[in-house]
Formats: C-alpha cells, structure tokens, sequence
C-alpha cells in the first residue's frame, strides 16, 4: 500500500520510494528510507498536507507525494507472515503450538522484517532498441514465452514475468522495442508512458553491443530521464569474434551507469546483471563512479534554455514527483508534442514558451539547426568522444554481415527477390492446407467422438441439445483449425527470427507504397491470412498512424483460414475438379485488388495525412533455435484459442438458441423445416428482399448472418438448412463423403430454379452463379466479432470498428450483386 493510505494513527514501515531520481534523492534525505517505521499524525483541515512522524521529529508530506512512498501497514505484514508460515512444511505435532499470528500485535521488530522482505520485490523494465535481445533476455530470466522478431515493434505491448534471484524477486516487464523516446512512434510513446506513470525500481536498458553507438542514443535520453538503470551490453560475443575493443568498465564510468557484457541465447552475463540491479536498487546515487546522475552538455544556448525552464517547472511539485525538470526541458526544446500539452495548462506556460523559443532561435542562429537537431547532435557527440575516450574500436576479423550481405544479394535481387518470396509463401500456404490436414482430421474425430458419446448418454433435450450444437460444434469449429494456425505461425515465425520477414517488407515496400501504405503494412497483411486478429494488432508496427489505420481497414480482406471451409463446401459442390482450385485462388487475388483499390481510395478521401518515411533496420540473418520457434508457434496457438474461442463459443450457442427456438408445435417435425419456423429462419425471410440482387434465398441469407460471429458456423448453418448435415464446417479439403456435395448442390440448384422459375437442367448455370456470388459475400463482408474489437482496441474507437463492420458489408454487397446480374446478362 502507499503511504497516503494510512489513516490517522496507524502506522507503517517504509519498504521503498518510487519516482524518478531527484525527487526520490529529496524524499530519502529527509528520512523516508527502508525499514523505518513511519506513524500518520495528523491531517490538514483540508486533508492535504500530512503531518508524518519519523525517525523522531515530524514532517508534512502531500498526499501526492506521499502516493510515491510505498509502505506496509501491520495488518499486511500480519498476512504476510501468515502466508510464509502456510508455506513453510509443518514440523510434526510441533506446529500445533505455534500461536495464530492474529492473536496478538505485531512487535516493531516483526514489522520492519515483514518490510524488508517486502522490500526484495524490485520492479524491472527492459527497455531497448528493436532486435537488441531484449525479449530474449525476458524470456530467459523469467521462463515466460513472448515473441520475438526482427522487426520493430513485435512486442506491441507490456510483458509481464518474475524471477527469483539471490533472495529478490524480480518482477520484469518486458516494453516494446523503440530507437528514442520521441513523440514518434506508439512504440515510443508507450515507453515513455510506462516509465513515467508506472516508474520501475530499475530500468535494464539492453544495448546490442555490435552497434554501439547507435544504441547508446537511447541511453542518453534515459540518463535525462533519470531512472536508475542497468545496461545490458547483449550479443557481446559478436563483438569478441569480430575483434572490438569495448572497455566497458571505462564506458560505464563515463556514462554514470554500470555496463555489463550478456550473450543472452545462452546465459552468459545473466546472473551479474542481476547482481547489478540488485547493486542500484539497494544502493546510493552518486556513491560511486559507476553509479552517479550525469547531465549531458548541450552547448551553452541550448543548457541556458533548459536552465530557465527548469526554474519555472520547479514551483510545481506534481510535475517535479513524475518528471526530471531536465528531461521536460530538453523533450520543449524538441517541440514534443505530447510535453507541450502538459506544459500549456501551467499558469506561467507562456513565459515557459518563450524561453524555449528564444534558445532554439539563439541555437538557429549560431548553428544553421533546429533545436531537436543540436540536441541530437549534442547526444552523439558525447557518445562518440566517450567511446573515443574508452579507446572503443571495431575489429576486422569478422564481418558480422558478410554472410547477411551474400544472402541479400539473392533474396532481395531484382529479378530473383520476387519469385523467390511468392515460392516461399507458396511452401508456406501449401504446408498449413496439405500437412496440416492430418491433425485436423484426428481433433474432428475426436470432437464428433465427444458428441456422439453425449448424445448417446444423455436424454433428449434442449440442454443436450446446446451441448452437442451449439458448445461442443462450437468450440470444435475452433480447435480443428488448430493445427493450421501452427503451421502458419511456424513459417511466419522463423521468418521473422530470421530477419527475412524485414526483406519482404524492404522489397514490397513500393508496391505498398503505390497502394497508399507503407512498406511495414505488408507484414500484417500476410499475418491476416492465418487470423485478422494478431494481424490488426500487428500494425502497431507502423509508426504512421495514416498508414497503421488503413493497414486495419483493409485487413478484413485478407481471406483468413476460419473461411476456408466455406470455400470447400461450395466449390466442391458445385465447381468441377479441375477448377475447383483456380475457384478458390481468384477469390484469394478479388480479396486482394479490393484491398489494393480501398486502400487507394481511403488513403486519398478519408485517412489524410503525412506519410513517416520507409525507415527499417535490416538486421543480419540469424538462424533461430527450434526450441525458440516451437515455443513462438505454440503461444500463438494459445493466443489464439483464448481470443477466438470465448467469442466463437458465445456465437455458436447464439446461433443455435435462435436456430432452435421456438420449440415447434409438431415433435416430429424435421430439422430443416425447424430451422425455416426459428427465430433465425424467420430473420432470414425477412432480409431476403434485401439480397434479392444477388439472387440468394433466405437459407443462404441464414447462412450470412450466422457468420457475423465467426466465419465457420456459415459452413454448419448451410450444412444444416440445406442436408441436414453440419460436417462442412470441418472440412479443409474435398470430401465426397456420403455424397454430401451432391446433395448440397441439388438443395441449391433445386431452390434456384423455383426462385427463378425455370427447370432444373437451366437453373444449373444460374446456381454456380449464386454459388460464387455468396462465395464474393463471403469473402468480403463483415469481419468476424473478434477482429472488430480487435479494431476498436488498437484505434481507440468503435467509430472505426464499427466503420470497418459497415464499409467491408456494403462492399460485398455491390461486388456480389455486380457480378450476378452481368453474369446473368451472359446466361441469358
């Protein structure tokens, strides 16, 4: 608990000050230090400030500042005790006699050790470029498997694990990869968010130690901020094979924070790092040199500016508990946007302005710079004299990216780099439909078993019912696409580890661009094929939010896998073997021209805006672990049972409770004529009307509107309305089993010739016209329940989500009815 918590007269141990490093050495130096016993004496008549006794004399504190201090009262260090004593295994008839810790008051001594083993809890951000090992090293401390890639922004949000080290428990947070903490990027912004509203006890800044310099720049912007931190100097053993010289302990002396070398694929470094951590954490700033504030110079108009800044936002203590004075001036004299709506509601805001406005001019004038410029040239001027300075030097005994230069010279070649990317995603779709067919067919008989055993031992009924329809079809509508998910994500994965995922965003980036987006747009796109739902939060890659909100509007085009049994169970109906396969690809290549013609159109009418430029690192190839891999694709897997499931497996029981009420007067009454008197059926009728233009009946309307909430219960509706067979749901390939398709295509041709009038022989036509027109539909409308929230969670609106829902049914809608009635023009 914090220490405005306490009510008057209770009383508290301190366990540790939060906040950033000046206000922090303030509160520490008036007495508010681990262990010491802290008693609430009295509140102002306006309950703000409040008089504290500590260590003896008394001292007031605003609640405010007091919310920065973290205590423990006697009652949690009562549960606290209790729980250890729960854990620890009882000593025989012993353990009777120990007394209940709550019958009597904790002595001082008690509490301040409650305290103190309270206080091994240390918080932990990992903060660091993109591809630095940052997440490697989260997922080796704390045993936790997020993912990682070589492109920025993989992690897209906070991470949370615990490691347990030398008696502290480490409670790490894994932050998104960013270059800088400028207002850029969601990435950056992020960042900066969490370590200013979330402050951690220790920041590890990770550093890929093969690019030194450019990693430090970081640093600095971190060393403004005033965090107490760590730096990881990661992938260390590149450097030694390479031949560089880095005198880290000189390095680190230089930049007031203590550098340690880690190799984190394998350990190296890991358990002194922490050892490290552990040094700050428990120790004081400044007490050594590699431990001690430094501020960095910027030149003598530039430092003049931050200085009378500074002066102004010191009269303010919220601003002086959650920010350094100095990393607010220096973020104003780079025109941050998001600092300068923090600054402007200060009542002396204009003269803060005006200082800043009048160093960055002095600055134009004695340099040709803006200010952000100077200040960013200042940063590396200092790192690059420190590293001077510790004589750091690049060998020549390996080039590090030989080998990356040799490969690229083939993948990204002008005449090779194309074919051989569509040969890769051609190998990758190719073994998600072929290998992964096997496993599917295993987990749907194993869920068909599961049903029959249910309906075999339960009575008739509607709960038995809902259990084989609707929870069981459900959810097995889910898990038999399992395996395919995997496979994709393998591929997808081991691109992505490898650095190709960046090549393939590097040489589609000017057909991205032509269609309105950016290169890094291309990644999300190709995830959408799998699932929309990790491809919407996927694009938080991109740093232009132009391009980042048009990449999600366009995704629901992306045919993902959840509707590949309904272009199974159509095609295979009632197109021809040899066609079938060129049938099911032009839907795949109309989803992308739609996608490609509603990019231009939204980039140019709707989503205006400036374009970021194409500005992604192109890291050297790796070979990544199969465990590595493996545990990637699994926890995607995981992912993606846990978003879909929930929300398929509410669908389902939906669908089948508007499917299977009301209860019909008639028992013996059949399924298919049950499920024209239901509620569903007679929603069906009623929008038939509507979809008169694409020649569909109700039953195929049924079949629309069960898809809202996942695309595979379209192919059990249909099953169900037109054979009475809601197997089509699970098939991913051709099955001719039972005649199923034959049967599906006579329902379907039979319905279009009495809709039409004609006979039966000349409705064929008419109905392989309807068939691919609802397959259009299909393709093209409402996304599924999940990747709209998915939408509404990364834009922060249902305005767009719902927009997205709108804009992709209107648009099926046309195309579907375009291509019926000329198609009907042509059969005549």
């Amino acid at each position: 608990m914090k220490l405005s918590d306490l009510k008057t007269g209770e009383t508290g141990v301190i366990v540790k000050v939060l906040g950033h490093g000046g206000f922090r050495k303030r509160i520490i130096e008036m007495g508010f230090i681990q262990g010491k016993q802290v008693e609430v004496l009295l509140n102002a008549p306006l309950r703000d400030p409040v008089k504290y006794k500590i260590m003896g004399y008394e001292v007031s504190l605003r609640h405010s500042e007091a919310d920065q201090i973290e205590v423990i009262s006697a009652e949690e260090a009562r549960q606290l005790e209790q729980t250890v004593a729960d854990n620890e295994p009882q000593q025989g008839a012993l353990s009777n006699n120990i007394p209940d810790e709550s019958d009597h008051a904790l002595t001082p001594f008690e509490l301040t050790d409650a305290a103190n083993r309270k206080s091994k809890v240390i918080n932990v951000a990992l903060v660091g470029n993109p591809n630095c090992g940052k997440t490697s090293l989260f997922n080796f401390a704390s045993g936790a498997h997020e993912r990682v890639g070589n492109y920025s922004g993989v992690t897209v949000d906070a991470k949370v694990g615990r490691a347990n080290y030398e008696g502290y428990e480490f409670h790490l947070v894994d932050l998104p990869g960013t270059y800088s903490l400028s207002a850029y990027s969601p990435e950056e912004l992020y960042v900066r968010k969490q370590l200013v509203e979330k402050t951690p006890d220790v920041v590890i800044n990770v550093i890929d130690a093969s690019n030194l310099e450019r990693n430090l720049y970081l640093t600095t912007q971190l060393i403004d901020m005033h965090v107490r931190m760590v730096c990881a100097l990661n992938m260390f053993d590149e450097t030694e094979q390479r031949g560089d010289n880095i005198d880290y302990q000189k390095i680190s002396e230089l930049f007031g924070v203590p550098m340690v070398p880690t190799v984190f694929t394998n350990g190296r470094g890991v358990k002194e790092l922490f050892r490290q951590v552990i040094a700050v954490y428990e120790g004081k700033e400044d007490e050594t040199s590699q431990f001690r504030h430094i501020h960095i110079n910027h030149g003598h108009e530039l430092e003049g500016g931050i200085k009378n800044i500074q002066e102004h936002l010191r009269v303010y203590p919220d601003i002086c508990q959650r920010y350094s004075t100095r990393y607010l001036a220096i973020k104003l004299l780079e025109h941050d946007k998001d600092v300068e709506e923090l600054i402007k509601p200060l009542k002396d805001s204009d003269e803060i302005f005006k200082h800043r406005d009048i160093a960055a001019q002095r600055v134009k004038e004695e340099t040709g710079n803006e200010s952000e410029t100077a200040i960013m040239d200042a940063k590396y001027g200092f790192i690059h004299g420190a590293l001077e300075e510790a004589d750091y030097s690049t060998g020549q005994k390996k080039d590090t990216y030989q080998t990356t230069h040799f490969i690229d010279q083939i993948l990204t070649n002008k005449y090779f780099g194309f074919p051989i990317f569509f040969l890769i995603l051609f190998i990758m779709f190719t073994a998600t439909f072929v290998i992964g067919q096997y496993p599917m067919d295993w987990i749907d008989g194993g869920v068909s078993w599961l049903g029959d055993f249910i309906s075999s031992n339960m009575p008739d009924g509607p709960v038995k019912d809902m259990l084989v329809d609707g929870i069981i079809g459900g959810v097995g509508a889910v898990i038999v696409f399992l395996p395919q998910i995997l496979i994709l994500y393998f591929f997808i994965s081991y691109m992505e580890d490898s650095g190709y995922m960046a090549r393939a965003a590097f040489i589609m980036d000017k057909l991205m661009h032509k269609m309105g987006l950016h290169g890094k747009s291309f990644i999300p796109l190709i995830m959408g094929f799998g699932c929309n739902v990790p491809a919407v939060m996927a694009t938080r890659t991109i740093e232009s939010r132009r391009s980042r909100l048009v990449t999600m509007l366009i995704l629901p085009l992306m045919s993902c896998s959840a509707r590949l049994p309904i272009y199974v169970m159509i095609t295979g109906s009632f197109f021809a073997l040899k066609y079938r396969s060129l049938a099911m690809l032009s839907l795949y290549v109309i989803g992308i021209l739609m996608s490609v013609i509603m990019s231009r159109v939204f980039s140019r009418f709707l989503v205006k805006g400036e374009d970021t430029p194409f500005v992604m690192e192109l890291p050297p190839y790796r070979f990544p672990t199969w465990k590595a891999i493996g545990r990637h694709t699994w926890e995607k897997g995981k992912q993606y049972l846990k978003k879909m499931g929930g929300i398929i497996l509410v669908a389902s029981i939906i669908v089948w409770a508007l499917g299977y009420f009301p209860l019909p007067d008639k028992p013996d009454m059949g399924q298919q004529e049950r499920q024209e008197h239901s509620f569903i059926g007679q929603i069906g009728h009623a929008v038939e009307p509507v979809f008169r233009p694409q020649g569909f009946n109700w039953k195929l309307d049924v079949g629309l509107l069960a898809g809202v909430g996942a695309k595979e219960i379209v192919a059990s509706t249909m099953g169900v309305l037109y054979s009475n067979d809601d197997s089509f749901k699970d098939d991913n390939s051709f099955s001719s089993e039972g005649g199923k398709y034959v049967k599906l295509h006579k329902q379907i041709t039979q319905d279009v010739a009495n809709l039409h009038g004609v006979s039966y022989n000349e409705a064929e036509p008419i109905a392989t016209l309807t068939a691919f027109c609802f397959l259009l539909f299909v393709l093209l409308y409402f996304p599924c329940i999940a990747t709209i929230a998915a939408i509404k969670g990364e834009t922060g609106s249902w305005g767009w989500a719902l927009f997205a829902a709108g804009y992709t049914t209107l648009l099926a809608w046309v195309v579907s009815a375009i291509v019926f009635q000329v198609g009907m023009l042509f059969i005549g």
